[in-house]
């Protein structure tokens, strides 16, 4: 008896082979092409880059000295960054007692309290408050003042007395540094 392979069984097995082979690459050009054909949807849906930029800033906090203020914009809207006096902390830490409208301690609208970091629109219309930007406070309370409707803002933007019925919202903030902070 001679051992050869019976020659239509190898050619039965060629043609299963070729046959898986075909299938598997038809089946992975499909699955590229339609990958490649959904992505644009897919990315599509990721936000523009003009509103990525606005989602976050970074405040250079050196050369802001102490009893003075800047005004940033972040997503359309002015943000307060002041650097408060010992005498602001000071009063502040007092104004904790007082009869408040929006009652909020003053530590818990600061992560460092020599820094008050706020949104500077008034939560009554929308107007923007005036005051501690040259140093020299607004208002009865030393710290902004909406001439608008008269809303007056303590020196932790806490609402004390007027119209507005809510303290001057506090962004999200972190310090990335002692001399840099970035606002979103």
């Amino acid at each position: 008896m001679s051992d050869t392979a019976d020659p239509a069984a190898s050619a039965e097995i060629d043609e299963q082979t070729r046959r898986d082979f075909l299938f598997t690459t038809t089946a992975a050009v499909g699955a590229v092409g339609l990958a490649t054909a959904v992505w644009p949807f897919i990315d599509q849906m990721n936000p523009a880059a003009d509103t990525l930029a606005l989602a976050s800033t970074e405040v250079d906090l050196g050369p802001i000295e102490e009893g003075q203020s800047i005004t940033v914009v972040w997503r359309g809207k002015p943000v307060f960054v002041r650097h408060r006096t010992a005498d602001e902390i000071k009063s502040a830490g007092e104004d904790d007692k007082a009869e408040l409208p929006d009652p909020e301690t003053d530590a818990a609208r600061v992560q460092q309290p020599k820094w008050l970091v706020m949104i500077g629109i008034c939560t009554h219309l929308g107007c923007i408050p005036l005051g501690n930007k040259s140093g020299e406070p607004k208002g009865e309370f030393g710290g902004w003042f909406c001439p608008c409707h008269g809303s007056h803002y303590d020196t932790s933007g806490r609402i004390r007395k007027g119209p507005a019925p809510n303290n001057l919202p506090i962004p999200a903030y972190n310090f990335l540094s002692d001399t840099k902070m970035k606002i979103g």
